[in-house]
């Protein structure tokens, strides 16, 4: 299988957790390397304290965890949506109390970390939830924190993996965090080389960075007009509106409350904003 799909056809089906489940069930996980990233590796190797809370979403087999504990790491969690991984994971590293491994929705997790691992995970993601991974990572990490891993730089005709361009991963992330990073990746493995960016951000924590629902947009020019409107706002830096328009993040300098947006939309009765 192509090392660079998970799928031989047009993904139709929701990607949930029987999607992903029924993958590994399957054993059609194209996408795994069978080892750790070199690009990933070469990140670990220059974090310097041991005790770091490092977090990696949508882990798989996660060999970056496996580098972790062998080079001393004590204090990983790792969280995927596939009960069948899920419940290897627990068996193969039954007798490590340095490891956490939980089944659930990334989404919905609850923690702070100092160092999230990207890997993988962000491209599997229908892309109208990109903007809820903006929001969901700024909110998991500690200050000061970092996520740092790899974004593929090029587009996929069967997906997932849903490729992205460095052009568009500096307008999704711009404010909420800083860029340390953001650059085709050295030492990629032979399946991925010169397809992807090696990415390590810092959390910007003097700022204001909200996700919220939006109803009502059924196009395009009605997502820019909004997204310009709300962009006019003293304090705003970035908007974001999600690819089926359902959610919009916002960062800001300070607190924007709900009426005031709400009242910028108002000339249309259909739209409505809501905090989530």
């Amino acid at each position: 299988m192509n090392n660079e799909q998970c799928c031989t056809i047009t993904c139709e089906s929701p990607l949930d957790q029987n999607y992903w489940d029924a993958q590994y069930k399957a054993r059609a996980t194209g996408w795994d390397l069978g080892q750790i990233a070199p690009p990933i590796q070469n990140f670990i190797n220059t974090l310097e304290n041991k005790n770091s809370r490092i977090l990696i979403p949508g882990c798989g087999n996660t060999y970056e965890a496996e580098y972790l504990l062998e080079i001393g790491f004590t204090n990983i969690t790792v969280i995927d949506i596939a009960p069948t991984l899920v419940t290897m994971l627990q068996q193969k590293f039954a007798n490590n109390p340095n490891i956490a491994i939980i089944l659930g929705d990334f989404f919905e997790h609850q923690g702070e970390y100092d160092v999230i691992i990207e890997q993988t995970f962000f491209c599997a993601l229908p892309p109208f939830l990109r903007q809820k991974y903006v929001w969901k990572m700024h909110r998991l990490l500690a200050n000061e924190g970092i996520i740092a891993g790899l974004l593929f730089n090029r587009t996929f005709e069967i997906s997932p993996p849903f490729g992205g361009s460095q052009k568009e991963y500096k307008l999704l992330f711009k404010d909420a965090f800083y860029f340390l990073k953001l650059e085709i990746a050295a030492h990629s493995a032979e399946p991925r080389q010169n397809s992807e960016l090696f990415f390590e951000f810092k959390k910007n924590n003097t700022v204001q960075v909200h996700l919220y629902a939006f109803e009502g947009i059924t196009c395009s020019g009605c997502m820019e007009t909004v997204s310009a409107k709300f962009a006019t706002l003293p304090t705003v830096l970035n908007v974001s509106m999600s690819s089926d328009y359902s959610e919009v993040l916002i960062v800001s300098e300070t607190e924007i409350q709900q009426k005031k947006l709400q009242e910028i939309i108002s000339y249309e009765q259909k739209y409505k904003i809501h905090l989530l």
